[in-house]
């Protein structure tokens, strides 16, 4: 009878994370996780290309991360209190982020960004987007949200000290970011505010709160993973979201478009990009 336990045991699915093989479970888990966001952004670009608008890859990337964790809780098969906990928060996170974007977008013309792409792009537009919209984004999403599946596919370990610390963090994050957006949206909403700058509430302090919230969001979940062995290597999802804001498709791209602007000039003058700080001597 033992050894008939020993023989099912070497065949158990590879959901199941065997105990004495955490690396190759790891892995495993992984590429599942890899292969469902293939096929989502996938799906994604098909709905862009009938719909003829790949702004919507903006409503995936929120949505991505909802499915990575869950795919990656049930690969893993162990269902542990800290991924299950990282990934409520990323399913809370990930709703409002698509809820929002789609909002934002509803009933307007696709973003200019995607808009600027489609001319230039040509008779390459097709390939171009399924590779650097959605392939690629798809790519990204991955990176980030190595620490939720660390988390997920770790063996069962109590919460600490620092998962109290990266909730809070989390919970600051979201609450900046989401007040911030809704600020932004109420200002947009008055007619009274067409053509002008958001320069009041959050933003007075910081030119992008969103992006600063989420940010650190993203820090808060990586500082949950911290505990587990080897979480300390999944600081490259937060890195990667960092660099990409600050660097790359964020704040460099979101203001490119108002540089020639008399105003913003003022307002980038005194107001921090990133960092929520007081605004410098002369602001508002």
């Amino acid at each position: 009878m033992a050894q008939t336990f020993q023989q099912a045991d070497k065949i158990r699915p590879i959901y199941f994370i065997p105990d004495n093989k955490p690396v190759l479970a790891m892995i495993q888990i992984f590429l599942i996780s890899t292969a469902s966001i293939l096929v989502w952004m996938a799906g994604w670009f098909v709905a862009a290309q009938v719909s003829g608008r790949n702004d919507i890859a903006d409503v995936a990337w929120g949505l991505g991360f909802i499915l990575v964790s869950f795919v990656s809780l049930v690969a893993g098969g162990s269902y542990p209190p800290r991924g299950l906990l990282i990934s409520a928060l990323v399913l809370a996170w990930g709703i409002r982020l698509a809820l929002h974007i789609h909002g934002r977008n509803r009933g307007k013309s696709e973003d200019r960004r995607y808009k600027k792409w489609r001319e230039e792009w040509g008779e390459w537009f097709v390939l171009r987007s399924f590779l650097q919209v959605f392939m690629l984004q798809g790519f990204l999403l991955l990176v980030v949200a190595v620490p939720v599946i660390h988390a997920n596919a770790a063996a069962v370990q109590p919460l600490g000290w620092l998962d109290a610390i990266g909730l809070a963090i989390w919970l600051f994050g979201f609450c900046f970011e989401a007040f911030g957006d809704w600020q932004l949206r109420c200002f947009i909403r008055d007619p009274r505010n067409k053509g002008r700058l958001m320069t009041s509430g959050l933003w007075r302090y910081t030119r992008h709160p969103n992006y600063f919230g989420e940010v650190t969001l993203w820090w808060g979940i990586w500082l949950m993973a911290l505990p587990l062995p080897g979480g300390w290597m999944t600081v490259i999802g937060p890195l990667t979201i960092t660099f990409l804001i600050l660097k790359v498709s964020g704040i460099p791209m979101l203001e490119k478009p108002y540089e020639e602007r008399a105003d913003f000039q003022e307002y980038k003058r005194r107001t921090s990009a990133f960092f929520p700080l007081p605004p410098k001597q002369g602001g508002a």
